[in-house]
Order: C-alpha cells, then structure tokens, then sequence
C-alpha cells in the first residue's frame, strides 16, 4: 500500500475496487481527471495472460501513472474480494483517508471466453465466482454504507454485463454472480435512496479495451469490444469497435427512477431503460 500521509482533496475519495488495465485504470483517470482521491484496489497477483512478466506492483504503476498524468493524489490498496477479512483491512486503508464519496465495485472472477458445460463446472470455482461478483460487493458496500448515511450523501456504482440480464449456455459461473450482483443493487437503492445514497447498477454490453497507444491523460479512448452473436446470448462472435463518445449520468437529489442502465455502443442490439 502507498503512503497515505496525504489529505483528501476538496472533491472527496473514490473507492474503485476490480482496477486492471482496461475498464478500471480508465474509471479511475476519470474521477481523478475530475479532482477526486482515488483509492485504487485490486488482487494484483499472478501473471497477465500472453506475458512471461509478473504483475506484482502492477497496481502501484497504475497509481503513479495516473497521478502523474493527472496531478491527483491516487493510493494502490491490494485486496482479496472473496476474502471478508481482507476487504476488512483494505478499506481500513481507504478510509484512514477520509469520507468516501463514491464506491465502484468493477471486481468479477475471470470466466473462459468459450462456454463451459454445466457438468464440468467445479464447486470451488463456481462458489469463488460467486463470492467474487456478489458476496464481494456486499463485503465493499458494508464498509462505506454507515458514513454515507451518516452524512446522507454518497454513491455506489456496481459493473454489469449482458450476464446480468440474460443466462447464457456455457456462462452458468458469470450468469449467477452478476445475476446476485444486481439484484443487490437493487436492494441496495430501495433501501437506501431515501437516506441520500444514490446506488446503480450499470450494465457496459462488451468488453473494454485499454488505452490506445499515443494518448495520454483524459484524452485517451477505449475500445469496445461488442458481442454479435444475435439474440441466442452467444459470446464467441466478437468484433472491435470504437465508441462515438463518453457518457456522463448525473441525477437529481431524488435520484433515477431505475437504478440499471445499460451502456453499448451504437449499433448495438441492447436496449437502453428509460430514466
């Protein structure tokens, strides 16, 4: 873990659990691009796939990376999201910093891209992709839920997929724990939207590629990679595509009327839920 000597900025902390090169080190640009500290946390264990390097202290290039480009103050916390007694000790850490403003729960147990047969799941990996996606995110929100109701502000973003709509032949590990994860979601908001806790579930239909080569800072773009398969639900048909921009949420003190919302690039088949 970094040194965290350092005070809070004005904008306040984000917490963004599940940081890898792609989806999270761009969400966490962004909130510091925006004037938050950041707090970054993930495994950072074991070796990036089609790589002979380790990827111990991956998480800390990522810190002084976005620290440095965007001038923000950006801490690497290791956590274990299956593990009650890690997240315990992280998020001691996260919150020696002061109040968290906003929770990003992005962590999900990796899957194989071609579908597996239902028999020839183990127990132990469906139960680690369950306690990854669900039980993890229940463990993250716990920890921040009492000083956002404290202050009565706050919010908590969870990252979904088509899994979390739809089972998927051969996806059975992923369907069931983003299924869980929001459904949580969804508790989560009815329960404490009144208490001026703003929770979303936000369903990105593909996969996000990391920043192009030759960018640098808030300007750089990602990939989307967007499933084709049609409506069967299949995964194994991918193409590469570019998004036609960012999109920005911002709510209102009473907050959406939906707390799922579904973002894909144009040309995609998904279908967006009216705010």
């Amino acid at each position: 873990m970094r040194s965290m000597a350092s005070s809070a900025s004005s904008r306040g902390i984000v917490a963004i659990v599940g940081v890898g090169p792609k989806l999270g080190r761009c969400i966490a640009r962004k909130f510091a691009h925006e004037g938050y500290t950041v707090a970054i946390l993930a495994r950072d264990l074991g070796t990036p796939p089609l790589s002979l390097l380790p990827s111990f202290g991956r998480l800390s290039r990522f810190a002084d990376e976005i620290a440095r480009e965007e001038k923000a103050q950006v801490f690497a916390i290791r956590i274990d999201c299956s593990d009650s007694r890690s997240v315990r000790e992280a998020f001691e850490g996260v919150l020696s910093l002061g109040f968290v403003e906003v929770l990003v729960y992005n962590a999900y147990q990796p899957v194989p891209w071609h579908p597996t047969s239902f028999t020839d799941i183990h127990i132990d990996s469906f139960q680690k992709s369950l306690a990854v996606s669900s039980i993890g995110a229940f463990l993250c929100a716990q920890q921040v839920i009492p000083g956002m109701v404290d202050r009565r502000k706050g919010t908590i973003l969870f990252t979904g997929c088509s899994a979390s709509l739809n089972g998927i032949a051969g996806y059975s590990e992923l369907c069931c724990g983003k299924f869980a994860l929001r459904a949580l979601s969804q508790s989560l908001a009815r329960e404490f939207q009144p208490l001026g806790v703003h929770v979303a579930h936000v369903i990105i239909d593909g996969v996000v590629g990391p920043p192009r080569a030759g960018t640098s800072g808030s300007q750089r773009s990602v990939s989307w990679e967007h499933q084709s398969g049609g409506g069967d639900g299949s995964m194994d048909q991918m193409r590469w595509l570019k998004p036609t921009g960012t999109c920005t949420f911002r709510t209102g003190p009473l907050g959406p009327r939906r707390s799922t919302f579904v973002l894909a690039p144009t040309g995609s088949s998904s279908s967006t839920p009216s705010l």
